[in-house]
């Protein structure tokens, strides 16, 4: 039907037969989506859309302003909260990340009331991050997370940033060569020549990944940062993927990872400080570890704290690693 009608087309029928809700999903596989969208929106006000696309996919850069016409929300990965909300029934409120800092016993504490967290919290940071560990037998959860990434390797930036098949698998490479060693300070120059590309292309690169959710890039605080400028660590974007491209993947990278990951979707900033693991809001400083980590490292810094693993109760500093899970 696409073949001879145009998304404006199908538009326009559907609100001439009565329709008030047109779904569209992965709206980047359509050409010239967001001017059709525009035509849509200008053209049938009384229509309502509601459309997905790939996190790959920046919105606001479509040849047609849409950035006053557009709701987006942002559907992240499942917190720790929301994993036990899914999975056991067990309900509890979201917390605000002042709060958990000032009172992480209290909080702990009304968790530890109704269930035993680290358990729970072990099966989720190796396979409950997105909704289908619920339906999917868990020893086919890897093979799942790896559909994932080709999928958005092949498919979504294929569509969305003209990948060839050449750059895809330079870009699996370069994936290939972060799992060895992520988190890592990168040496662009080093990676380039394994890959036999230019800096300024591996830097692009990892900007498309970052933008695709599959890693995070981290940098220190700075102003105005670049699409070619150099990271200053790099991370998975979630647990889940670390696991599923590595056999053994580092504890201590583990940590990190999943402490960012919630960090960042419940819309905090996240960068680098002189001492210490995180910079938080540009306000808190964290250090993330097991249960033994001591706060040598940040002991003459007045905002740091300790994030640590395998803990229900924190004690002074000392926040347990697994309520962070709640902060949305």
């Amino acid at each position: 039907w696409f073949y001879q009608n145009t998304l404006f087309d199908l538009a326009a029928e559907w609100h001439r037969y009565g329709g008030e809700l047109l779904l569209i999903d992965e709206v980047h596989k359509y050409e010239n989506w967001s001017r059709e969208l525009k035509l849509i929106y200008d053209g049938h006000p009384g229509l309502k859309v509601i459309f997905t696309s790939s996190s790959a996919l920046d919105l606001y850069r479509g040849e047609s302003d849409l950035s006053r016409r557009l709701f987006t929300q942002n559907l992240h990965g499942l917190s720790f909260r929301e994993y036990l909300s899914l999975m056991h029934g067990l309900e509890f409120e979201k917390v605000d990340l002042d709060d958990l800092v000032k009172h992480p016993r209290k909080l702990a504490e009304a968790v530890l009331s109704e269930t035993k967290p680290l358990p729970l919290f072990k099966k989720y940071i190796r396979q409950g991050y997105f909704p289908f560990v619920k339906d999917v037998p868990a020893p086919n959860l890897d093979s799942r997370h790896l559909q994932i990434l080709n999928t958005i390797m092949e498919s979504d930036l294929a569509f969305i940033q003209d990948y060839s098949a050449a750059n895809i698998h330079k870009v699996k490479k370069l994936l290939g060569v972060i799992a060895a060693s992520a988190p890592f300070e990168p040496n662009i120059s080093n990676i380039a020549r394994k890959l036999n590309l230019g800096r300024d292309t591996v830097n692009q690169y990892l900007k498309h990944l970052h933008d695709a959710h599959i890693l995070t890039l981290v940098y220190k605080p700075s102003k105005g940062i670049s699409h070619l400028q150099k990271p200053d660590k790099i991370h998975f974007e979630n647990p889940v993927f670390a696991y599923s491209l590595q056999n053994e993947p580092n504890p201590g990278t583990i940590r990190e990872t999943f402490f960012m990951n919630q960090l960042r979707n419940a819309g905090h900033k996240v960068s680098l400080p002189p001492k210490g693991d995180f910079l938080i809001d540009e306000k808190w400083i964290f250090e993330v570890g097991g249960k033994n980590k001591t706060s040598s490292q940040v002991k003459n810094e007045s905002h740091a704290l300790l994030a640590l693993d395998e803990i229900e109760v924190g004690v002074g500093k000392n926040i347990p690693l697994w309520l962070f899970g709640f902060l949305y």
